[in-house]
């Protein structure tokens, strides 16, 4: 049985397809975080080094910053994609999981050291992730009505 969705969703996703404005939403995450980035470490000068207890000093570059905002994103998108397929409650259930999950993200900021400066930048990356990638992935998600059955039968 084919998935009825919301007319407004259609027309929000039938430029790209839904595929598309996906890719375009992990790409803006991708692209926003490198700009804090940018911002942050070479502009204002908050050196991204921070050490964990028991290990050598890390140096967090674009390329660290932009792969982990990429990872994180199509980790997103793939539990989403899943959750669709499985209930007709993915969206509620995806955006609540993300959420705890940007809460959970600020967790190893109490164990590392580095300078205030540099944590409100690492701060802000994971919040500009979750500010991009949250509202986009959660338009382009699929609304099932009360009939449509989460799976074939």
């Amino acid at each position: 049985m084919a998935v009825a969705a919301d007319t407004g969703q259609a027309r929000r996703t039938d430029r790209f397809g839904r595929a598309g404005t996906r890719a375009l939403v992990v790409a803006g995450a991708v692209l926003v975080t490198a700009l804090v980035w940018v911002v942050g470490e070479p502009l204002l000068g908050h050196d991204l080094v921070v050490t964990s207890p028991g290990q050598p000093a890390m140096d967090l570059g674009l390329a660290e910053i932009a792969f982990v905002a990429l990872a994180s994103s199509l980790v997103g998108w793939a539990a989403l994609a899943v959750l669709e397929r499985v209930t007709r409650y993915a969206i509620p259930i995806w955006t609540v999981a993300a959420l705890v999950v940007l809460a959970v993200s600020f967790a190893p900021f109490a164990g590392v050291q580095a300078s205030t400066g540099s944590k409100i930048v690492l701060a802000l990356t994971h919040v500009t992730v979750a500010a991009v990638l949250i509202p986009g992935l959660w338009r382009t998600g699929t609304r099932r009505t009360a009939a449509t059955p989460a799976r074939p039968e």
